[in-house]
């Protein structure tokens, strides 16, 4: 492994409070909500008993051209549009195609992709389901036409550890290029799959906010009458490169990535760990990479998802590894505002993280009407300043399976 810095030079988004990451960023300060009722005859067709959602405020094929855009699943379009956004962000890096790469993720993948083929073959039969639905229903559609669109050659790998899938994929490129397999590589995460069979069955495991009255204000992390995630849709991603190839070409960089934290529950297929232990791990790897203590950290946008288990099992997670001090530190649950981007989210939430100590900042909670005392972070209704010294933040996600990722990132 080598010494090299890694550092991000690009970010872009596309979610359901802005069509780019400026966008996002400016919405998510200003506390906008991406929660809207669903505008679908489907909604009513199958009577669901949950009506709203976070769709991607931009539609992707209103963005790519017709020809790129109809050999893509939504989730891979989505991916296409932040992924081009962060390329030019970060000045069209010039490298040489064997060292570019790309670690990608997803929770579901081509999912709108796959159904829309199914009942194709049901009421049309098999000669009219169209020759590319295997590429674009596949998890790694999204990282296989990133490659070939950037023609990145180093490699093109694909996360899938549900809702921390695009987390993972960002510890996953800090470690490839610290192991010098690139120079630059792409990494992300997307999700679209805002679909009347995911969210009966989210909702039927009571996982979902029923607030269909007030969609806006039915993501609620850390509030006492929290009832359920808001399920998002969209898309984020950063372009990472050691630090040389960055300063030999003259780039913007936003932030370094100094640690990443991967690990498991073993404890139940969709329940987090009561105890936190997998999650604090996560945590302890991320400082342990970055040669920082708990004492070290300034911000953390936590996983908070506003389900009534799995926010006061964040906060003892991180109780066990900063004390008391974790009801000190600035926190942001972002997904009060975006929605729950599921294999998307982690990507995203990185880049809240970038931004919020790039202009030292962190953004607001939104929607909690009496905080829970089971779950005393510091978190406000408006941005919170984090002062004017070094900054270092931690980003956390927690997927079903018994995944854990968290990726830390210091201001320059």
């Amino acid at each position: 492994m080598s010494a090299s810095r890694i550092v991000v030079t690009g970010i872009g988004a596309s979610t359901p409070i802005g069509g780019t990451a400026p966008e996002s960023w400016s919405a998510l300060l200003g506390g906008a909500s991406g929660a809207r009722t669903l505008e679908y005859d489907w909604v009513e067709k199958y009577q669901l008993p949950v009506t709203f959602a976070a769709e991607a405020i931009v539609r992707p094929e209103t963005v790519l051209d017709r020809p790129v855009a109809k050999r893509l699943d939504p989730s891979a379009q989505l991916a296409l549009v932040a992924a081009m956004e962060a390329w030019e962000d970060a000045g069209s890096p010039e490298v040489d195609p064997d060292r570019l790469g790309v670690d990608f993720a997803t929770g579901i993948g081509g999912f709108w992709t796959l159904l829309n083929a199914w009942d194709t073959l049901r009421e049309k039969g098999p000669r009219r389901v169209m020759p590319m639905t295997v590429p674009m229903l596949m998890p790694n559609a999204a990282a296989g036409n990133l490659s070939l669109h950037f023609n990145a050659r180093a490699f093109a790998r694909t996360v899938a550890s549900a809702c921390a899938s695009s987390t993972e994929s960002i510890v996953n490129a800090l470690e490839h290029l610290q192991d010098g397999l690139a120079d630059v590589v792409i990494a992300g995460g997307t999700e679209s799959v805002i679909h009347p069979i995911t969210i009966a069955g989210f909702a039927s495991m009571q996982a979902l906010s029923k607030r269909n009255e007030d969609p806006a204000e039915a993501s609620r992390p850390t509030s006492v009458d929290r009832d359920g995630f808001v399920m998002g849709e969209g898309a984020a991603v950063l372009i990472l490169e050691t630090e040389e190839h960055a300063k030999a070409r003259g780039a913007r960089i936003y932030a370094t990535v100094v640690g990443g934290g991967v690990t498991a529950d073993s404890y139940h297929i969709t329940a987090n760990d009561p105890e936190g232990l997998g999650a604090a791990r996560a945590v302890r790897q991320a400082l342990e990479m970055a040669g920082a203590s708990p004492d070290d950290v300034t911000h953390v946008n936590a996983h908070a998802t506003s389900t009534p288990v799995g926010d006061p099992n964040e906060y003892v997670a991180l109780k066990s590894v900063f004390g008391s001090r974790i009801d000190e530190i600035p926190v942001s649950a972002t997904k009060a505002s975006t929605g729950h981007l599921l294999g998307g989210t982690g990507a995203l939430e990185a880049i809240f993280a970038i931004l919020a100590i790039r202009d030292r900042q962190a953004p607001p909670t939104i929607n909690v009407t009496e905080q829970d005392p089971e779950v005393p972070f510091a978190i406000d209704a408006k941005p919170i300043s984090l002062g004017s010294g070094d900054q270092l933040a931690i980003s956390n996600s927690f997927g079903f399976g018994g995944h854990n990722a968290v990726v830390a990132f210091a201001s320059v």
